[in-house]
C-alpha cells in the first residue's frame, strides 16, 4: 500500500503556509527563523515526493543543497540574534535597525 503523492504535496503546502504566516505575522527573530526553516522543509518534502514519483535522483540532490543553505541560514541568523541580545534584552525584528553601521 502506497501513499499518493498528492497527500505529500498537500502536507507540503500546509507546512509552507504555516511558515509563511509565521514570517509575516510574528516579530520575534527566533520565531521568524523557525518559520523560514519550516518553509524550507516544506520545499524539501515536495522535492522528495516528486523525486520518488518520477524515480529521479535530482530532487534528492536538490534537498541536499537546500539543507546546506538552511544550515548556513541558521548560523548567520543565530549570530544576528546574539548580537541583538548583547545590545538589548529583546529579540524583536524592529531591533535589527540598530545593527546598521
Amino acid at each position: 500500500m502506497s501513499v499518493p503523492t498528492s497527500w505529500f504535496l498537500v502536507l507540503s503546502f500546509a507546512l509552507f503556509s504555516i511558515g509563511l504566516l509565521g514570517v509575516l505575522v510574528r516579530k520575534n527573530v527566533l520565531i521568524v527563523l523557525m518559520s523560514i526553516e519550516l518553509m524550507l522543509n516544506a520545499a524539501n518534502l515536495s522535492f522528495v515526493s516528486f523525486s520518488s514519483r518520477l524515480k529521479d535522483i535530482g530532487g534528492i540532490s536538490a534537498v541536499f543543497f537546500v539543507l546546506v543553505v538552511a544550515a548556513a541560514e541558521v548560523v548567520v541568523g543565530l549570530a544576528i540574534v546574539v548580537s541583538i541580545y548583547r545590545k538589548r534584552l529583546g529579540s524583536s525584528i524592529d531591533d535589527l535597525k540598530e545593527l546598521q553601521g
